[in-house]
């Protein structure tokens, strides 16, 4: 079972934390990864470290706010491959200001990342995945989406958003067998969040508001990610899978 072999997948802000986690999962069920992020040389390490561990993988950096950049990579990559089959689309920024002290030009700016470039490469995989008659599209959410919290106010519209176009896309592309569906992370100890884990305070916090009583841990993503690409995942569509420790379900 969840066997992907013969796959082609795209991940991107695939260079470190829960993207690479993911790639890895991929790789280890089978497909071949392309490896996304703006850091060509992160990428070209994480590749060949793949390729010593016997996996399938390549980097494959472009920015994904930049639309016609995405699309060419999306192309190349089936040209090359002659197939198209997963995208998972990851990558994605924070901004932190109280809302009164929001510049706008920094909510775009996580908009574009977060939202636009997320839905500009679900359409270009889309494109490909209509006449093939087959396709995952998985999209990085949060629980931030289900609930509130002070300061980031692009990051949760963002997510919100992001929840919101698995399920429009999820329902226009069900007819062509492709599946939709979003993976929302509770807190995860990522290179990113090393400050908040060494912060006794915070620490302390999320351990006890989360009731498994710990941060989740990078390996744990994964699988998520590998059963919602998977064969065995093919009547799961538009579908937000919280992978958070039970956070959001506890009063």
């Amino acid at each position: 079972m969840f066997d992907l072999s013969g796959k082609v997948a795209l991940i991107t802000g695939a260079s470190r934390g829960l993207g690479w986690a993911m790639a890895q999962s991929l790789a280890e069920s089978g497909a071949h990864v392309l490896l996304n992020a703006r850091d060509a040389k992160a990428l070209e390490k994480r590749a060949a470290e793949l390729k010593s561990r016997g996996l399938s993988g390549e980097a494959a950096p472009f920015d994904v706010t930049d639309n016609a950049a995405a699309a060419g990579a999306v192309e190349a990559a089936a040209n090359k491959h002659g197939r198209f089959d997963i995208l998972v689309a990851n990558a994605g920024i924070q901004h932190r200001a109280p809302t009164t002290e929001f510049e706008k030009a920094d909510f775009e700016r996580v908009i574009a990342t977060n939202l636009t470039a997320t839905w500009a490469l679900a359409k270009e995989a889309a494109k490909l995945m209509i006449p093939a008659k087959r396709g995952r599209i998985i999209m990085t959410g949060s629980i931030t989406a289900l609930l509130g919290r002070p300061t980031i106010p692009a990051y949760i519209a963002s997510k919100g958003a992001v929840h919101a176009l698995t399920r429009q896309l999820a329902v226009e592309l069900a007819p062509h067998n492709i599946t939709v569906n979003v993976i929302a992370p509770g807190y995860f100890a990522t290179e990113l969040n090393t400050t908040l884990v060494n912060d006794k305070e915070f620490n302390d916090w999320v351990c006890g508001r989360t009731p498994a009583g710990r941060w989740g841990q990078v390996d744990e993503i994964g699988p998520a990610a590998v059963f919602l690409a998977s064969d065995e995942a093919s009547y799961v569509n538009g579908h937000v899978l919280v992978v958070d420790g039970a956070f959001s379900v506890a009063m």
